[in-house]
C-alpha cells in the first residue's frame, strides 16, 4: 500500500484542517498488561492446583500472515499528534 508522507487533515487542537506528516508504528497490542494487573492475578489464581486449566492450556493461536500498523499524524503548525485506526497491511510504503 502506498501513502503519502504528508497530508492534510482535521486537528482536533487548532480545530482547523493542516498540513499533516504521517509516520508509522506497530499497533500496540492488549496483551502487554502489567504483570499484576487483575486479569493476571485471576489467571493466576485459576491455573493454582491439581487439573486442566480450561482456556489457559489451550495452545497459543499461530501468527498471523500480517501485522497491524497505526499511523501517527503530527500537526504540521502546534506538532500535536494524534493517531489513525490501525489496519492489516502486508507491504507499506510511504510515497
Amino acid at each position: 500500500m502506498k501513502y503519502p508522507k504528508k497530508i492534510k487533515a482535521y486537528c482536533p487542537k487548532c480545530k482547523k484542517h493542516t498540513e499533516h506528516t504521517v509516520k508509522t508504528a506497530k499497533k500496540k497490542v492488549r496483551g502487554n498488561a502489567h504483570p499484576n494487573s487483575q486479569s493476571n492475578n485471576r489467571k493466576d489464581r485459576h491455573k493454582r492446583g491439581y487439573g486442566g486449566h480450561g482456556k489457559y492450556s489451550k495452545p497459543a493461536v499461530g501468527k498471523k500472515p500480517t501485522q497491524k500498523l497505526d499511523l501517527r499524524l503530527e500537526c504540521g503548525e502546534c506538532k500535536k499528534s494524534q493517531t489513525k485506526a490501525g489496519f492489516r497491511v502486508k507491504k507499506f510504503e510511504m510515497t
